[in-house]
């Protein structure tokens, strides 16, 4: 297993022994805090956490019953589904952070000297900006 592979790994444990959270859970409620109104339209979301429009609605449809988040009609135009973070879904964030940071500052931040870490993020800033570029440039037409 690689190193990102396991990094991601071990935090997801880390949020689900310690907050029976997963990480795609913490992804979601972090966005969700964030966002004005603690509310995003479902398929602005789903591009927040890199997830496809149906994986986000079964776990959106997973934390409702947690009663982490709640679902409902956007009033701009009716036709949106907008994701709100609850009160409990606060909560829930509030209790995992303090143990997720130390984790990730465990597994990873205290691990890299600062100037490895000055690395990593002008690596991923570039991986980033490829990666909006690539979103930018139609794909090239197929062969008939």
């Amino acid at each position: 297993m690689n190193g990102s592979q396991r990094l991601m790994a071990d935090l997801n444990k880390q949020l689900q022994r310690d907050s029976d959270l997963s990480f795609a859970d913490y992804r979601i409620l972090v966005k969700l805090s964030e966002a004005p109104g603690r509310a995003l339209r479902m398929s602005d979301l789903a591009d927040g956490v890199l997830s496809s429009r149906s994986r986000l609605t079964h776990q959106i449809r997973r934390m409702e019953t947690q009663h982490m988040v709640r679902r409902m009609a956007a009033e701009d135009d009716g036709r949106g589904v907008l994701a709100q973070l609850t009160e409990e879904g606060m909560r829930r964030l509030r209790a995992a952070a303090p143990g997720h940071v130390a984790a990730v500052r465990r597994f990873f931040v205290d691990l890299l000297t600062p100037q490895q870490l000055a690395a990593v993020a002008t690596a991923l800033d570039l991986v980033d900006q490829a990666a909006d570029h690539r979103a930018a440039v139609p794909p090239p037409p197929t062969p008939d």
